[in-house]
């Protein structure tokens, strides 16, 4: 059976996020970082909503695609120079979902959609971009929070904690307060929403 334009998007995808050479370990396997973050949000974004658009899923997906690219050091090392190089990095990983959907055949309206969504344009106005901004939020807390946690002072945790909180939906603080935290993890999340 022939693939669908869907399965051929997402191994395209999947394809350029192999090509990553920083990796991350899990159960004393490296895989390649932006490959292994990637299937983290499919499998997050189809726990909390099972039923994702297809647009959805493939924003999901791309949402850190050739994350490595770009480096972090290439921008001043300030507020600024972070949300500079953050929005540099959302229109890369758009643009190059654009042409993987165009090649494997989805019209305009379609590849705009999931523009809109990787650039996380709207978020608490367009239910999909807040569904998106929830699943990145989740792989975060479920994922790199404690690792992160461990190598910076609490203030600093609970601040991003707080940050995390606000961008998050009703139903994507559900989701985060069932995930499962170490002691002190939880304490810091309690923290930080009381």
């Amino acid at each position: 059976m022939k693939p669908t334009r869907f399965e051929t998007a997402i191994a395209l995808i999947d394809k350029k996020n192999a090509e990553d050479t920083n990796t991350y370990q899990v159960a004393g396997i490296d895989y390649p970082k932006e490959l292994l973050y990637s299937q983290r949000m499919t499998r997050k974004l189809l726990q909390f909503n099972p039923n994702a658009s297809k647009a959805l899923q493939i924003a999901a997906r791309a949402q850190h695609i050739c994350r490595w690219k770009i480096a972090r050091d290439e921008y001043p090392m300030d507020r600024v120079g972070y949300l500079k190089w953050r929005e540099t990095l959302k229109k890369m990983h758009a643009e190059i979902t654009a042409e993987i959907l165009e090649q494997v055949g989805y019209d305009q309206q379609f590849i705009d959609r999931v523009s809109l969504l990787i650039n996380k344009k709207l978020i608490k106005k367009n239910e999909e971009t807040q569904i998106l901004e929830d699943t990145i939020c989740l792989v975060f807390l479920d994922y790199y929070f404690e690792e992160f946690a461990a190598k910076h002072e609490d203030e600093k945790i609970i601040d991003i904690l707080q940050k995390t909180w606000v961008k998050m939906s009703e139903d994507g603080h559900q989701a985060a307060l069932q995930l499962p935290y170490s002691e002190k993890s939880l304490e810091l999340v309690k923290k930080a929403i009381s």
